[in-house]
């Protein structure tokens, strides 16, 4: 047996200082998601478990550990607006963290401007050079390998509209680098952010 690997089996735990998930699935995406509530008070939180997970229709996703305001939100009105984090808006993004009532507005919180979107009604936060608009198309309980649910929820929206700041486009192409888009890492504290230099190419064997 290898003394160079550090093994461990989750249910028994990690026996380390920090839980090595999060940073193993790493950096990950934030999503940044903004609802509206059935009387009408904004929310705007991130998340950390957050992809793309389809092409065609183009669905997002994030998970909520714990029925927090923002899958509750989606319920009540079945839709939701993912805004992309960038570095000039870390800190503001790390205000919404905030544990906050139901009743507090996290774009008031954070200094931040909720602009309305074209199709849904949940607004954007205007600052962010990305948004997705989303029509909410499953919330779906996780469970464990036996069966047992567990109290996170995934939240699936189908993306209906896509705002995009016209200089992240260079003929055409999407600069992901350009975006600044802040990604969440390991340990408690860790972000980080993509440089343009470390960029390769690979193209798909035809």
């Amino acid at each position: 047996m290898s003394t160079g690997i550090h093994f461990y089996e989750p249910r028994l735990g990690h026996g380390l200082p920090h839980d090595p998930f999060n940073a193993i699935v790493a950096p990950r995406p934030i999503g940044w998601v903004s609802t509206r509530s059935a009387s009408g008070v904004l929310n705007l939180a991130p998340y950390s478990f957050f992809n793309a997970f389809n092409y065609t229709p183009p669905l997002i996703g994030f998970s909520s550990i714990g029925w927090k305001d923002s899958p509750r939100n989606c319920q009540e009105t079945g839709e939701f607006v993912w805004n992309l984090c960038t570095r000039p808006l870390a800190e503001a993004m790390n205000v919404t963290c905030a544990p906050v009532g139901p009743e507090v507005d996290e774009f008031a919180l954070a200094g931040l401007t909720p602009e309305p979107s074209r199709i849904v009604g949940v607004p954007r936060v205007a600052e962010s050079p990305v948004a997705m608009e989303c029509r909410v198309s499953q919330i779906v309980q996780l469970q464990g390998a036996d069966g047992t649910k567990v109290d996170t929820w995934l939240v699936l929206g189908e993306v209906v509209g896509v705002h995009i700041t016209a200089s992240l486009l260079v003929d055409g192409i999407y600069q992901t680098a350009a975006a600044q888009p802040v990604m969440r890492g390991g340990g408690p504290a860790d972000y980080f952010e993509l440089d343009p230099a470390r960029r390769f190419r690979m193209f798909r064997p035809t």
